[in-house]
């Protein structure tokens, strides 16, 4: 059952048409890649989905509720941050925090706890009453998404939440979504570090010029894209024979021989990763390690798209 609904999607700005006919859904707790090159229209229709923007055509359901005719309830179930955000520097941590609950009708007396709560989730506890102004890039990044979670919505709407951030930052700012991954939030994130999307994501859209040119998990658009995957295997047995007959195997393609181990290149609408392994013990082989490599999520968006923008 699907949480989140996209269908035919247009927006245009006069006859500059940036989103075209775009349609995907997102089911309860699964967290979704929104990528694609910049201008590709992925802001705009995040927008429409934040009720920040009405659509020209088609319309956004959040769990049933039309976000264009009923924003004011599609907004109890939203929590959404934008790429670029606003802080309001002469105010603590806390204070920050407090307006928002009081902008999101949380009652009064729940406010501090609340607080306390996702500050302890952003692991911003030590910065309560912190100047805004004083923190990191990366802590205010965290303190954004503490801002979204003051009403406990049930979809994240985050738009490129690692932006600007160093490396330890986003290793940090991905540790956190994971957390509200298990959480069982649903969750849509649009990012360019697609390295961290494929560790997140149990699905993916690719949009490119305002239409939409993939969606599914990432093992099947890779499989769409009829890309070869390479098994990383240990053998203890190893004889010239054997690597003979691994050739032989139906959908391998190419083994070949490294430093301490082979790579078995294979075709992925022939033979699964598991049923290869399968196979190799029937001819024989002590198999001591069988590594899938990880698929490539920038791989495929190269493949996928071509850079352009409208």
């Amino acid at each position: 059952m699907s949480f989140v609904k996209v269908e035919h999607l247009w927006v245009k700005y006069g006859a500059f048409e940036a989103v075209k006919s775009l349609s995907f859904s997102i089911p309860k707790g699964e967290v979704f890649g929104f990528i694609g090159p910049n201008g590709a229209g992925k802001t705009s229709t995040i927008r429409v989905m934040a009720t920040l923007r009405m659509p020209t055509a088609g319309w956004v359901l959040i769990n049933n509720i039309d976000v264009s005719s009923k924003p004011h309830l599609a907004r109890r179930l939203i929590g959404y941050m934008p790429d670029f955000f606003g802080v309001y520097d002469d105010l603590t941590v806390n204070e920050y925090l407090l307006f928002f609950a009081a902008a999101y009708q949380v009652e009064w007396k729940k406010r501090e706890k609340i607080i306390g709560d996702v500050l302890e989730l952003t692991d911003l506890t030590a910065k309560r009453h912190s100047q805004v102004n004083d923190l990191s890039r990366g802590m205010k990044q965290r303190l954004g998404l503490a801002r979204v979670l003051i009403h406990d919505p049930e979809f994240l709407l985050l738009d490129e939440p690692a932006s600007g951030l160093d490396p330890r930052a986003r290793i940090e700012m991905r540790e956190l979504l994971k957390e509200l991954k298990n959480m069982g939030k649903t969750i849509l994130i649009s990012s360019h570090i697609l390295p961290e999307l494929s560790e997140l994501c149990t699905r993916i859209g690719i949009i490119e010029q305002g239409k939409l040119i993939a969606e599914g998990s990432i093992d099947e658009i890779y499989r769409s894209l009829d890309v070869k995957r390479n098994i990383h295997v240990q053998v203890a047995n190893l004889t010239r024979d054997l690597i003979e007959m691994m050739k032989k195997v139906k959908g391998v393609s190419m083994v070949k021989e490294d430093l301490d181990r082979l790579s078995i290149e294979i075709d992925e609408k022939l033979i699964a990763p598991e049923d290869l392994n399968a196979e190799l013990h029937k001819i024989g082989a002590k198999v001591r390690m069988f590594q899938p490599q990880a698929m490539d999520m920038e791989s495929a968006f190269m493949r996928l798209t071509e850079g352009k923008v409208q």
